[in-house]
């Protein structure tokens, strides 16, 4: 309660003096992209975490700390941005805010992985949630083809979604749902992308199989020539 009261204060401070965001309190942590979180509802996910700090940026990063005998969540964790900016949005706006009649603390952090734990397993950026969706796994084939697609451009939707995320008013009553829309938009707009690019592969594919075997057919025609020069000179008297 102290430290919410703390940052409230210093934010106040801050908007009754006029100071420029080049000199808040927030420039210390400039170097990080990682918050604090705690005192959410023992009963919120992953996802419930995700959705709520989604509104001031992407999560890229999350941990929910959760009993080792009960695995039951214990209301505070760690996340980290893709955009640092987004840790100022999420402390002013989120904190001190109630959840489901708790007060949430908020708070920048420089979080350290312990020796014995993998980064890998608190991803939960796009490309890394939806390739968990889909199952993860499979052969050759397909890490190969999730590797191209971690390798592909950003599409033009997917950095309107980011502005839109970032920059479009929080007043804004309507932000959620112009999010989602984009959202969708951006899928439609990767399935697209996809559609097209295994259209290059088949027709590179088919090019070259089809140079193969003309190839081929040259090396064949090649020794029936040879062939046919042997016997004429076998039967040259």
């Amino acid at each position: 309660m102290n430290q919410i009261k703390a940052i409230q204060a210093l934010n106040k401070q801050e908007i009754e003096n006029g100071i420029s965001p080049e000199a808040s309190w927030h420039v210390d942590y400039r170097d990080t992209a990682f918050i604090y979180f705690g005192g959410l509802p023992y009963e919120m996910s992953e996802g419930d975490v995700i959705t709520i700090f989604s509104q001031f940026g992407e999560p890229v990063w999350l941990k929910l700390a959760r009993d080792k005998e009960t695995g039951k969540a214990k209301g505070f964790g760690w996340l980290k941005y893709e955009d640092q900016r987004s840790t100022d949005l999420a402390v002013d706006n989120l904190g001190g805010a109630t959840i489901g009649s708790r007060m949430v603390r908020v708070d920048h952090a420089r979080y350290k992985f312990r020796d014995d734990e993998d980064p890998d397993e608190g991803k939960v950026d796009w490309a890394t949630m939806t390739k968990r969706e889909s199952g993860g796994g499979g052969d050759d084939t397909e890490d190969e083809e999730d590797e191209e697609a971690e390798q592909r451009p950003m599409l033009p939707e997917e950095r309107e979604l980011a502005l839109l995320v970032r920059d479009h008013d929080e007043d804004d009553p309507m932000k959620a749902f112009l999010i989602e829309e984009k959202k969708k938009e951006v899928e439609e707009a990767v399935r697209k992308y996809e559609r097209s690019e295994r259209k290059k592969k088949h027709k590179h594919r088919h090019r070259s199989h089809r140079s193969r075997r003309d190839h081929s057919d040259e090396e064949m025609r090649d020794a029936e020539r040879d062939d046919r020069h042997r016997n004429s000179l076998q039967s040259s008297p």
